[in-house]
């Protein structure tokens, strides 16, 4: 380990000044009753604002009483399963014509769809020299932060960056839907080539390309992908597509919209809340956590040393040590998460094609186990179960997409949402969001800086 520096020690002796003024006393935050997180004891949101974008369901009134119930998710009032079923029955990809929905309010006929297939097509050309000059110049370990960085200097190839008018901004919006795939893959392959040593690819996407294939074939160096992979990531976009307002990075979208900045402002602030691991980056959590469960739990089928190595996660004795078990559990769900649900099944049917069923069954066990043992351990206000996250990584895994990509392809699919509330944000609301902080700081004298200490 290299020697400290004097700058080095300096920072250090502020960080820990930074630690010992910088703390305030828990008990205010009961005594003046502020919203943590701006959520309640129970978990429920503080509401902050209005959408006809989506509606996420946890639970019924029942003799006056809230009863949890498995969860629903609603794109613009159509349950995303029974669209998820409808493209299904007509095998065909769903997650352009839930982009329309999400942005426009309805489902698009066949002619729309063909539009605007073509529209994104015709959107997805990025300025000249720019794969060059900007993604493959100082590429970065991070994708996220390479996804932000392509954004913010996209803008400055418009000319009408602060154009506010609902028209301008559906241009921009449509403009970085279409390119977020391609930015997400040629930033992957930058950092493969000159930070890992590997071949760089740079595939061009096709024609009318749908966002899944386009994924999968600029990715791959042979450029092939089987039916069944294709349409399991299609799914995997249409699910993370939308969470309703009040999610981290949507919830920043709409922030930062209320200041009168400009789109890529505002959907690079959405992507730098999407990065944490408290937020889109959970699934690369979740598959750190279960490769560590793969080499201690000795026996996969073995449920009492699955539950002990769960018992050490929430004691703290386990992987990252922060005392979590992650993918499950969810600030709005408790009996099931929608998409989970949705989602195992064709997770399994993909484990099946790629062998790795064992695999896919050990996820399975923690799913079932992890709710008890958290019971077990942990006072809960409401129940909790598989989120999303928990098998997404898993299914990226197995689709032989590498792990740098898990959240920028999070991003890809939520981008959709972001637009959507992006423009309800400006048609809608005219203030901007300005939550109250009270200070809780004692009112000192001014010293003169002779007889500072």
């Amino acid at each position: 380990m290299a020697a400290l520096t004097n700058s080095d020690q300096r920072i250090l002796e502020l960080a820990q000044e930074c630690k010992e003024n910088g703390g305030i006393d828990s008990s205010l935050y009961s005594k003046y009753d502020v919203k943590i997180g701006l959520r309640d004891l129970n978990g429920a949101g503080v509401l902050t604002g209005l959408t006809d974008i989506c509606e996420i369901r946890q639970n019924k009134i029942v003799d006056g009483k809230v009863v949890p119930t498995d969860g629903k998710l609603f794109y613009r009032g159509i349950n995303v399963e029974d669209i998820i079923r409808g493209c299904m029955a007509d095998n065909r990809y769903g997650f352009e014509e839930v982009v329309y929905l999400l942005l426009f309010g309805k489902l698009p006929n066949k002619q729309e769809h063909e539009s605007f297939m073509n529209l994104l097509s015709d959107s997805r050309v990025l300025p000249r020299y720019f794969v060059r000059d900007v993604i493959l110049k100082a590429p970065s370990k991070d994708m996220m932060n390479s996804l932000a960085k392509s954004v913010l200097t996209l803008a400055s190839y418009d000319d009408d960056i602060m154009d506010l008018s609902i028209e301008n901004v559906l241009r921009q919006c449509l403009k970085l839907i279409s390119l977020f795939p391609l930015l997400s893959v040629y930033s992957y392959q930058a950092y493969s080539h000159y930070i890992q040593g590997k071949s760089l690819y740079i595939h061009y996407p096709e024609s009318g390309e749908p966002t899944a294939e386009m994924i999968l074939r600029t990715l791959r160096p042979d450029q092939k992908f089987t039916p069944l992979e294709a349409q399991v990531l299609d799914l995997a976009l249409i699910l993370h597509a939308e969470h309703g307002g009040g999610n981290n990075s949507t919830f920043t979208t709409c922030v930062v919209t209320s200041s009168g900045t400009d789109t890529y402002s505002a959907i690079a602030a959405a992507l730098c809340s999407l990065k944490g691991p408290k937020h889109g980056g959970a699934n690369r959590k979740v598959m750190g956590m279960m490769s560590e469960l793969k080499s201690k739990v000795k026996d996969w089928k073995d449920e009492d040393e699955i539950s002990a190595y769960l018992t050490k996660l929430l004691n703290k004795e386990a992987y990252d040590k922060a005392g979590l078990i992650y993918g499950i559990g969810h600030a709005v769900y408790s009996i099931s998460d929608p998409r989970a649900r949705v989602f195992k099944g064709f997770v399994e049917k993909l484990a099946e094609e790629k062998g790795e069923l064992d695999e896919y069954n050990l996820y399975a066990r923690v799913e079932k186990l992890a709710p008890k043992v958290i019971a077990e351990h942990r006072k809960m206000y409401k129940g909790v179960s598989a989120n999303v996250d928990f098998y997404s990584g898993f299914v990226y895994k197995i689709l032989g997409l590498p792990s740098e990509l898990y959240t920028p392809i999070f991003a890809v699919a939520r981008i959709a949402g972001w637009s959507a509330h992006r423009i309800e944000e400006l048609l809608n609301v005219k203030k901007i969001i300005r939550p109250a902080y009270m200070s809780v700081c004692e009112e000192t004298g001014y010293i003169d800086m002779k007889d500072r200490k």
